[in-house]
């Protein structure tokens, strides 16, 4: 009997241990930052690119609702590197960048989307203003059976980098959806827009 009473401190002690331990390993699976913690949520940059892209596409989803416009419905985005706004032959390390993620945002929420890294993606008409794409966007749009082409620009001022993108149907260059947005500059968009600018 004796025995058996010296077991039962051992017994308790060690379901005490074990339970100890389960508690240490389920606080340290909930301090584990999760991807969209460490990668999305604490990067503004991101986020907020990301966030105009959620709300380009629920614009354009909303156009979709109500009239097609002669867009095929299934088919990939065509994205287009953005430009700046006041040379629109030329880009930089930023433009490449969230054109980058418009892609992998696309990606995200299930659409297909075929990045366009080529020459004049865009051009200005010098007395309308308007966007219009070239023939060799056009060409590869239908080549991909995209369903749109997404294009955008953005300008520096003192303190924002403002950014504009468009859905774009590329029989027409007509505009189906339109977000713009700005981004706060830091020392990390100052770097993107002045060390990285290059012409098509």
């Amino acid at each position: 009997m004796r025995g058996k009473f010296m077991t039962l401190p051992l017994v308790a002690a060690a379901a005490a241990v074990l339970m100890l331990g389960g508690c240490n390993t389920q606080s340290t699976s909930r301090a584990e930052p999760t991807y969209e913690d460490a990668s999305v949520s604490r990067n503004t940059f991101m986020a907020t690119n990301y966030n105009a892209v959620d709300e380009l596409m629920q614009r354009f989803r909303a156009v979709l609702a109500t009239s097609n416009h002669g867009i095929g419905t299934g088919g990939p985005f065509i994205v287009a590197t953005l430009v700046n706004i006041d040379k629109l032959d030329q880009s930089s390390t930023l433009g490449r960048v969230i054109s980058e993620q418009v892609n992998s945002r696309l990606v995200q929420l299930g659409y297909g989307a075929v990045e366009l890294k080529i020459s004049n993606s865009v051009f200005m008409k010098r007395n309308e203003g308007e966007f219009m794409l070239t023939r060799e966007i056009q060409d590869i749009a239908s080549a991909h059976n995209a369903q749109a082409v997404i294009v955008g620009t953005y300008a520096e001022s003192a303190d924002f980098v403002y950014v504009s993108l468009k859905v774009v149907n590329p029989a027409n260059s007509n505009i189906l959806a339109a977000h713009d947005y700005a981004l706060p500059i830091d020392r990390q968009i100052r770097r993107m827009t002045s060390g990285g600018a290059r012409r098509f």
